[in-house]
C-alpha cells in the first residue's frame, strides 16, 4: 500500500513538472516572438487606424477598484489624442445586462475627452481570442494597435499575427501590487498554453455575425 501511494505521489509530481515546463516554454515563445511589437512610448509607435482596447471591468469580482481598467483607459486616450489611432474598438464581455465591459470603458473614454464618434463597441469580446478574431472577421481590420498591459498584449499580438493581422501593442501601465503580480505571473503562462490549444483545435469565437464597417 505504501509503495502504491508513493507511485501516485511521484506521478502527480511528474505531471506537475511537465505542466510547468510546457507552460514556461509557451510563455517564452510568445514573449520572444512579439518582443519587437511592444511599445511603451508614443513617439516610436506607428500609426494604425484602429486601436483594439481589450476589455476589463472597473471593479474586480472581489469588489475592489480595478487599476488595470484605469490604466488601459489612460493608454487608449493617450494614443487617440496623440493622433496614433483614429478609432478605438472597445472589445469586452457583455454576458448579462448588468455586466458590460465595453459600455463601462466607453463611458470612461468619453470622460477623458475621447469623442463618441471615435469609439466602436464590440460586446462579444468574451475572451482575448474572440476580441482579436472578431476585430478582423467582423470589423475588417488587418492592422491593429492593441491596448492592454504588456503581459496581456503579448498574447493578443501573437494571436493577431497568427490570424494575418499586422499588430503592435501600446502597453498600458502595469499594476504595481505584489499579489496582483504573483497572480498574473502564474495565470499568464497557463493562458498561453490555452492559446496553443485553441489554435491546434481550430477554436472559433463564441459569436461572429454580420460585418461592421469602421470609418
Amino acid at each position: 500500500m505504501k509503495t502504491y501511494k508513493k507511485r501516485i505521489i511521484l506521478s502527480v509530481i511528474i505531471i506537475a513538472i511537465i505542466i510547468v515546463f510546457i507552460s514556461m516554454i509557451c510563455h517564452i515563445i510568445v514573449k520572444k516572438s512579439v518582443s519587437d511589437k511592444m511599445f511603451n512610448n508614443l513617439t516610436e509607435i506607428p500609426y494604425n487606424k484602429v486601436g483594439l482596447l481589450l476589455g476589463t471591468a472597473p471593479i474586480t469580482p472581489q469588489g475592489e477598484h480595478n487599476y488595470y481598467f484605469d490604466y488601459r483607459i489612460d493608454a487608449a486616450t493617450e494614443l487617440y489624442k496623440a493622433g496614433k489611432i483614429s478609432y478605438i474598438l472597445v472589445s469586452g464581455d457583455n454576458h448579462s445586462e448588468d455586466y458590460d465591459e465595453a459600455g463601462w470603458m466607453k463611458e470612461a473614454l468619453i470622460k477623458q475627452g475621447v469623442p463618441d464618434s471615435a469609439i466602436v463597441l464590440d460586446y462579444a469580446g468574451f475572451r482575448t481570442f474572440d476580441s482579436v478574431v472578431r476585430a478582423k472577421e467582423i470589423f475588417g481590420q488587418n492592422n491593429l494597435t492593441i491596448i492592454s498591459q504588456q503581459f496581456h498584449s503579448e498574447r493578443a499580438v501573437y494571436l493577431a499575427e497568427h490570424f494575418g493581422i499586422s499588430a503592435v501593442s501600446y502597453n498600458a501601465k502595469d499594476v504595481n501590487i505584489l499579489r496582483k503580480k504573483i497572480k498574473m505571473s502564474t495565470r499568464e503562462p497557463l493562458a498561453r498554453v490555452k492559446l496553443y490549444i485553441d489554435l491546434i483545435t481550430n477554436k472559433q469565437p463564441k459569436y461572429l455575425g454580420n460585418k461592421i464597417q469602421i470609418d
